[in-house]
């Protein structure tokens, strides 16, 4: 450890609260109620946070009400998730979280985020979960009893104080390479658009049901599939669907309606509706999550292309409240702009381009998302192993 530096229990110079072990009752509007799904890389996300009444405030409260600069973090599911509570912020916990409160004479609690999201204190944490049969955890009643490295406060606010100025720099990055990416994906949906709305000469608007076979898929029992690959891969719904091609992780030896290289899967029941792949297989099974477009005179090229900016169109059919879905005459019944073959072709070659060149800046602007998220943890590692 750096010289000057101590090393404490937690109990040492802070409370260590427990939250509630309940949930309330959720509404529109009023006092915010804070769940784990709410810290996210230090900070507290209200678009994820919900709202409680005042009479559930008051009782949710009764055991720990937040106060500014408190430590809130998550000791099952997401491990390792912690916020400072803001000035001003009025909220209860939900179930799961844990709460400390600082001496702050002897530790700033920005200081402690820090440390608690670095890298050597997460290792540390992962020694100390609870593998459940459900879900992992970490021992609220031990928690008092960890240890955290500790410098006098000028060292702290030294170190608070290089991060956050690096932190806000990282920030931005990653915020103008999300608008990027964000960027060029909507770039390339508009041109997709724009190929399907300024027509040309010859072209024909027609019904899909002229233009391709729709199978519909249907449930097989969980019993009658397997994850081992005995049998025919089988495809239950968008959860398998890739960039554009599924991924198979089941199989039946027992199919009922199948799929084959070539077919548009089509997702029509679920929140996933309007969800395509192209399947590269030879043969699937598909559950009635899925029903696979089979092009008989149109390019299966161009067909994709077209549903892929339909995604909207099917969502805005969905019926159902309880599993939203669409029939298969949402499907046959969609008019599609038909050009002739050779113009097809000359689309689809374009959007080939277009989506190739759409994947190489997709992929530039993750690279430095990534590399942004690995700048952070060093300068975390460097400031809590006295290199900072």
């Amino acid at each position: 450890m750096k010289a000057g530096w101590e090393r404490k229990q937690i109990a040492d110079v802070a409370v260590v609260f427990d939250g509630p072990h309940a949930t309330p009752k959720t509404v529109d509007a009023g006092p915010i109620f804070l769940g784990i799904g709410a810290l996210q890389d230090g900070t507290i996300n209200l678009g994820e946070t919900r709202h409680v009444t005042p009479a559930d405030f008051r009782q949710w409260t009764r055991r720990v009400k937040p106060q500014t600069d408190d430590v809130v973090f998550s000791y099952e599911t997401r491990l390792g998730e912690a916020a400072i509570i803001p000035e001003g912020l009025e909220c209860c916990l939900g179930r799961r979280m844990g709460l400390i409160r600082f001496d702050k004479a002897q530790v700033l609690p920005r200081f402690f985020l820090y440390q608690y999201i670095s890298p050597p204190f997460r290792e540390f944490l992962s020694s100390k979960i609870v593998r459940g049969a459900t879900v992992d955890r970490i021992s609220i009643k031990e928690f008092p009893s960890f240890p955290i490295a500790i410098p006098p406060l000028p060292e702290q606010q030294r170190i608070v104080g290089i991060l956050d100025e690096a932190f806000d720099g990282i920030a931005t990055a990653k915020a103008n390479a999300e608008r990027n990416l964000q960027n060029a994906r909507a770039l390339f949906e508009s041109h997709l658009q724009s190929v399907f709305t300024q027509r040309g000469e010859g072209w024909k608007q027609k019904p899909l049901g002229l233009l391709c076979e729709l199978i519909s898929g249907q449930h097989i029992d969980a019993k009658d599939y397997n994850t081992e690959g005995r049998g025919v891969g089988y495809l239950t719904g968008p959860s398998d669907f890739g960039f554009l091609n599924p991924v198979i992780t089941k199989w039946s030896e027992h199919p009922k309606r199948m799929a084959k290289r070539g077919d548009i899967l089509v997702t029509v029941k679920g929140s996933g509706v309007g969800k395509i792949n192209l399947l590269d297989a030879e043969e699937v099974a598909i559950s009635r999550q899925l029903m696979a477009v089979r092009t008989t005179i149109a390019d299966v090229s161009y067909l994709y292309a077209f549903l892929s900016t339909k995604f909207d169109y099917f969502q805005s059919l969905t019926k159902g409240a309880a599993i939203p879905g669409i029939s298969r005459e949402d499907v046959l019944d969609l008019m599609c702009p038909m050009p002739p073959p050779e113009e097809q072709h000359a689309i689809v070659q374009l959007i080939h381009a277009t989506s190739e060149e759409t994947q190489r800046l997709e992929s530039i602007y993750q690279q430095k998302l990534a590399a942004l998220d690995e700048l952070k943890k060093s300068l975390l590692h460097q400031a809590f192993t006295g290199q900072l």
